[in-house]
């Protein structure tokens, strides 16, 4: 079992570019999967498939956002056929009022 202070040591080195062996490297993802299934446990996720439950946790989101967008736009084109209907009935308004004597 790797060191704490051994697997921060290989993780520092690695975020710095310099090259591990391919021992140094094995070691490190053994460190980098023990630390992200402690990391799993702590906020309460399942550590078995864990990308996979975020991913759908993701997928789902994304299904939102999307149906969300959508009623944002339909929402935008209702606003602005409005915006329109309102100008033109201004526009009637202000013909009848310059039409008809004071």
């Amino acid at each position: 079992m790797l060191s704490d202070n051994r697997a921060k040591e290989l993780h520092d080195r690695t975020t710095r570019g310099q090259a591990l062996s391919p021992e140094e490297q094995r070691q490190l993802e053994a460190w980098y999967a023990v630390q992200d299934r402690g990391e799993m446990a702590r906020v309460g996720l399942p550590s078995s498939k864990p990308a996979a439950s975020l991913q759908a946790q993701v997928d789902g989101v994304l299904k939102q956002l999307a149906a969300t967008t959508q009623r944002i736009q339909e929402l935008a084109a209702e606003n602005e056929a409005l915006r329109r209907e309102i100008a033109a009935v201004r526009h009637q308004l202000a013909q009848r009022a310059t039409l008809q004597p004071a």
